[in-house]
């Protein structure tokens, strides 16, 4: 499968700008500390999202990127899409005349095609809201568990003091 970084930095820094944004501007350099990514890259990244019309930018103090619609109106698929990455699981061109090998197919270019349709498929019916939301719901659960191992531990410890 051919995905470069382009579509996975698109769609961690749409992730962190949603998880963050609360509806304010988010400035690039804060997305680039928090995710570990370049911020020249992602600013190129930023203007095609912003082209694309999933992101809108303020300008001045306080300034940064914020989303242009909801998070779960946006696609991870129209996130690739916007930065111009395909999701591809063959070599093939499909533009070219020539075929994989040679001037033919190859013997499993179909299977690979009907994959890469079927990932195209499934992104489109993941939002940028589903992603944060498992995140955040993932999140909350480890926060409760943690609590709840917690909470035990002080009552053996309470429960242990009490028997002496």
């Amino acid at each position: 499968m051919q995905l470069s970084s382009k579509g996975r930095y698109a769609v961690m820094a749409m992730a962190d700008l949603a998880r963050h944004s609360n509806g304010n501007a988010v400035p690039l350099a804060a997305i680039s500390g928090r995710q570990q990514l370049s911020l020249a890259y992602l600013e190129q990244l930023f203007v095609k999202l912003r082209r694309a019309g999933l992101v809108e930018s303020m300008r001045g103090p306080g300034g940064g990127y914020r989303l242009a619609r909801d998070a779960h109106e946006i696609s991870i698929s129209a996130i690739m899409e916007a930065v111009e990455e395909p999701v591809k699981m063959t070599r093939c061109h499909v533009e070219d005349k020539g075929g994989c090998v040679g001037d033919s197919r190859c013997l499993t270019h179909d299977l690979w095609r009907a994959l890469g349709n079927h990932i195209v498929v499934f992104l489109g019916g993941v939002s940028l809201g589903d992603v944060i939301d498992n995140a955040t719901a993932r999140e909350m659960a480890q926060q409760a568990a943690k609590r709840a191992s917690d909470e035990v531990s002080d009552g053996r410890l309470q429960s242990a003091a009490g028997n002496q």
